[in-house]
């Protein structure tokens, strides 16, 4: 695992830091979205919250991480895929959100159409959050 991050850290060309490590084995071993405070939980007293915020928003500006907005309009992350880099995000897919578990699930199998705008709008970013019951807790 610490191969990974190294690699990771080193493809974007980002200083290696214990708290870009640190906050980068929590998203591998998380398995799924975070917020901040999941990550602070996580590594305890070992980085302040600015910190945290701070790699949290460099790691989005590189494309090693996504945002993913929420019903109360708090922001989750999750790990972009491989294909995503600084400035060329390609993580539209759909979001799921277990309504009994709070699990948040990147659906990338399932590729999200294309919105047809009116004449003279752009289209900067569409998320599609859909909510439920996941097959764990069913």
């Amino acid at each position: 695992m610490a191969f990974d991050v190294l690699d990771i850290l080193k493809r974007n060309n980002l200083s290696v830091t214990d708290s870009r490590k640190k906050i980068l084995e929590i998203f591998q071993q998380a398995g799924g979205a975070l917020d901040h405070a999941d990550i602070e939980k996580k590594t305890g007293d070992s980085f302040d919250r600015v910190t945290i915020y701070r790699t949290l928003q460099t790691f989005e500006a590189k494309g090693i991480i996504h945002t993913i907005p929420t019903i109360d309009n708090s922001i989750l992350y999750a790990l972009c895929k491989e294909e995503c880099s600084q400035g060329n995000h390609r993580d539209n897919h759909i979001h799921f959100i277990c309504d009994n578990c709070n699990t948040t699930y990147c659906l990338n199998h399932i590729p999200q159409s294309v919105v047809q705008l009116p004449e003279g709008f752009t289209e900067k970013r569409t998320d599609i959050i859909v909510s439920g019951i996941c097959n764990k807790c069913k």
